[in-house]
Formats: C-alpha cells, sequence, structure tokens
C-alpha cells in the first residue's frame, strides 16, 4: 500500500452495495499523529517567535511600545487574508498536500523574516507586516491537523485512538504550547549571542525536514480519497455515479461549495457561534499567549531574561492543559470542558494582574492557571469543530472558524493599544484580555451537537461523536 494513498475503492458500485472505507492500520496512524504534532509544533515556533522576539525586534526596529502593539495588529489583517483563503484550497488539495503546504509556508516565512532590513523607517515596518502575514499559512496547519485526524480516527485499528479521540488529539494540539516553549527557550539561550534574525533561521530548517517526510511518510484520508473522486464525477457531469457511489458508503453527497455549505441552516448556527467565541477568546490568546512575555515586562515589571524563564515554565504546564481538556471532553463532553476553561482562564489572569500577585512564584502559578485553562480546551474545540462540519466542507469550515482568530487580534489589539496607550498594559490586559477569555466561554454555550454533520460521516464514526 502506498504511503500516499489508502486505497478505497472508488470504482462504479453495484445495485445497493455496501462498502466500508479501509482501515488506517496502527503504524500508519501512529505516524500521522507524531508528523501531525511535529508540524503544529514546527508551525507554532515561527508563529511564537514573533511574539516572543518582539521587545528585541522592537528595540532593533526602533518602535515605540505602542508602535509595536500596533504593529503586530497590522500583521492579523494580514493573516486573516491568507487563513480565510487557505481552508477551500486544502479541501481541494486534501489534508495531506494541505500539511505540506502549511509548513512549507512557515519555513519560507522564517527565512524572509531573518533577512528583512532595518533602518529604512516606514519601509522596514511594511515588510514586516507584509512578510509575517503569511504565517497565516502556519496558523492554519491546526485546521489541517483537526480536519486529518478526525478523518484517520474514524477508521483507524487502533480501538484506544478510536474510542477516546479527543484525548490523543490532545497530545497533537498541545504542540501550540511546545512551539512557545521551544520559542521561548531558544531565545533565552541564543538571543544574546546571536541575536533575533538567527532564531528565525532555526525554525526554517525543521520546517523543510517537515514537508519532506510528509511526502514521504504520510497517507491521504479513504474521507478525502471518496470526496475527490464525488467532485471529479460532479464536475464531469457524472451526477448519478457520485451519488451512487457516495451511497455505496454511507455518506451523503453534495455538490455546493464547501465556502456555502458552512452557512447552510443545519450548519450556521455553529458557524457563528464558534466564529464569535474565537474572536473573544483570541482577546486573550493575542495578549496572554503571543505576547506573553511583553505582558510580563510591561505589566508585572518582570525582566526580559525572567520572563523567556516564567514562560518557559508556564507553557510546559499549559502542554499539560492539552491533555487534560481532551480527556476530560471524552469524558463530560467537549462542549462543557471548552465553557469550564475558558470561565476558569478569564478569573485565573485577573488574579494574576491584581496586587494579589507580586511574587515570582504567585506570578507563574496564577499565569500559567490562566494558560493552562485558556489554551488547554483548543484541544477539545478543534475536535468538536471537526465533528461539526460534513467532510466535503470540514477543512473550510475548521480553517474558516480558526482564521476567525484573527479579527479577534485586529480588534483586541486595537482596544489592547488604546487601552494600554490611555491608561497601562495591566489594565488593557485585564479589560480586554481577561474579560474577552471569560466571555468566549459564556458564547460557547450557545454550540450545538454535531448531530446534523453525521450525514456525511462513515456509519462506524457514529458511536464516537455521540458524547461530543
Amino acid at each position: 500500500m502506498s504511503t500516499q494513498s489508502s486505497a478505497v475503492d472508488l470504482t462504479a458500485p453495484k445495485l445497493n452495495e455496501k462498502r466500508r472505507f479501509p482501515a488506517f492500520s496502527k503504524r500508519d496512524t501512529n505516524i500521522a499523529t507524531t508528523l501531525a504534532l511535529l508540524a503544529w509544533t514546527i508551525a507554532v515556533f515561527d508563529y511564537g517567535l514573533f511574539g516572543t522576539l518582539l521587545p528585541a525586534m522592537q528595540e532593533s526596529f526602533g518602535w515605540t511600545a505602542t508602535e509595536s502593539y500596533a504593529i503586530n495588529t497590522w500583521i492579523a489583517v494580514g493573516t486573516a487574508i491568507v487563513a480565510f483563503g487557505i481552508g477551500p484550497v486544502i479541501d481541494r488539495l486534501g489534508r495531506r498536500k494541505g500539511m505540506m503546504v502549511t509548513v512549507g509556508g512557515t519555513a519560507i516565512v522564517s527565512g524572509l523574516t531573518a533577512i528583512i532590513p532595518t533602518g529604512i523607517a516606514f519601509l522596514s515596518s511594511g515588510l514586516v507586516v507584509l512578510i509575517r502575514s503569511f504565517g497565516g499559512l502556519g496558523f492554519s496547519e491546526q485546521a489541517v491537523n483537526a480536519t486529518y485526524m478526525n478523518e484517520v480516527y474514524q477508521v483507524t485499528e487502533d480501538a484506544k485512538k478510536r474510542k477516546r479521540p479527543g484525548f490523543y488529539y490532545s497530545f497533537i494540539q498541545g504542540g501550540w504550547p511546545l512551539g512557545f516553549l521551544l520559542a521561548s527557550a531558544l531565545a533565552l539561550a541564543f538571543l544574546p549571542t546571536l541575536g533575533w534574525r538567527a532564531l528565525y533561521l532555526m525554525a526554517t530548517v525543521p520546517a523543510v525536514i517537515i514537508v519532506w517526510v510528509i511526502a514521504k511518510k504520510l497517507k491521504e484520508t479513504p474521507q478525502f480519497e471518496l470526496h475527490h473522486e464525488l467532485t471529479r464525477l460532479e464536475k464531469h457531469g457524472r451526477s448519478d455515479d457520485a451519488h451512487a457511489l457516495a451511497r455505496s458508503y454511507g455518506v451523503e453527497h453534495s455538490s455546493v461549495a464547501p465556502l456555502k455549505r458552512i452557512w447552510e441552516p443545519h450548519l450556521r448556527r455553529n458557524t457563528i457561534v464558534f466564529s464569535l467565541a474565537w474572536i473573544f477568546n483570541f482577546f486573550g490568546i493575542m495578549i496572554f499567549s503571543i505576547l506573553g512575555s511583553s505582558v510580563l515586562k510591561n505589566a508585572k515589571g518582570v525582566e526580559l531574561s525572567d520572563a523567556f524563564w516564567m514562560l518557559i515554565v508556564i507553557n510546559l504546564l499549559a502542554y499539560f492543559g492539552y491533555i487534560f481538556h481532551g480527556w476530560l471532553g471524552d469524558k463530560i463532553g467537549r462542549k462543557r470542558t471548552i465553557i469550564g476553561g475558558w470561565i476558569l482562564s478569564g478569573i485565573s489572569f485577573a488574579i494574576m494582574l491584581s496586587p494579589l500577585a507580586v511574587s515570582p512564584a504567585m506570578i507563574i502559578l496564577t499565569y500559567g492557571a490562566g494558560l493552562f485553562f485558556l489554551v488547554g480546551p483548543y484541544a477539545a474545540i478543534q475536535y468538536f469543530m471537526a465533528e461539526c462540519y460534513p467532510v466535503s466542507c470540514r477543512a473550510t469550515g475548521t480553517t474558516f472558524i480558526g482564521a476567525m482568530s484573527q479579527p479577534g487580534i485586529i480588534i483586541g489589539g486595537a482596544l489592547f493599544t488604546a487601552v494600554a496607550a490611555g491608561a497601562d498594559t495591566g489594565t488593557a490586559a485585564l479589560w480586554v484580555g481577561a474579560l474577552g477569555t471569560l466571555f468566549s466561554g459564556l458564547l460557547m454555550i450557545a454550540a450545538k451537537p454535531p448531530v446534523e454533520a453525521l450525514l456525511e460521516s462513515p456509519p462506524e464514526a457514529l458511536p464516537q461523536v455521540a458524547n461530543a
């Protein structure tokens, strides 16, 4: 069997013939899980470097604190444009090629960031915004992972992963704190001697290696192979053949464009609720995760070198947040897990920003708890979103919602910059970041279970998503 194909039977079915998707072996499932984790970690490494190195870049480019926050907001605008466009592309290219595009884009962005010239005033700042905007490719990698692993775990031979997909997916989504931990650790080790440009070059090499390994080792999912064939038949005017082939696998075929499908009546509510929740939650992500070193330095008076040490410990705690929330989502439902986590996160960050948190130990404890409950629920929500959309628009739905994080960064960044300029960083982080995070948890109460999307899921997937 080819490493690039799952050998799904795409021949014309006989009348009333019933077929099953070929299974992913345990070996192929483990390869997919490992590569998805490495791909996301490397993508986040580049994404996290900008926030981690922003104070150093601020000094190099001669920006004020307010100007650096504004540039970060403009980058979010460009990132949103890139991220919004990648979902439909992935639903056409496939999950495997989509992963190669997103991680490969990360390698290019890292390399180009390292050679941006300083001292050319507006041009230098403009190049930073332009190049870093394509970091949206790397950020979109998580949507590819959620789509891909949802489909892999539906058909895997590994009974444990099929029974507890959220728990095992949490290890993959945990690449977010691992990427930030890697960025903080390398910044601590090499920033004083090599400078920020060398760190971006370091991010380029593993991304190139991962793309090569994905091309050699990763298999496409049988669900996408079927979807690709159904699309081909539809384009050639063979709609009846497409519907017959879909029926043989127990799925529903639709010729509607993926971006239009996610707004159909049975999917529209979740599209709106998830989008709003991501917008407000990324007020917190932008402030406490991406700009963590700036918040510690400007809001709590922590020295930059000490901030890097703190962020290493804090992001290590956050990784276990993913595992905990992935496990909890399988036990009590992903929706309840997300709601509870984000509300507790907002409360934790509010305590961290208050006069109660003065000592390094208290700052690490409250900041760590905030990040634990802020990013951990993404192990649940990414998988939950993938369950809520059928195969034909799954990547489009998850990527579209993921792209709504960028309006969150734009709006949150503008509010954060305005409040920080009028008051201070701590006040801005409290009223924009902590409150936005808490409100995002309340918004998730309106999300609905993914029952409708089961119309395009394989029958064997039904028991897995019933407790979502």
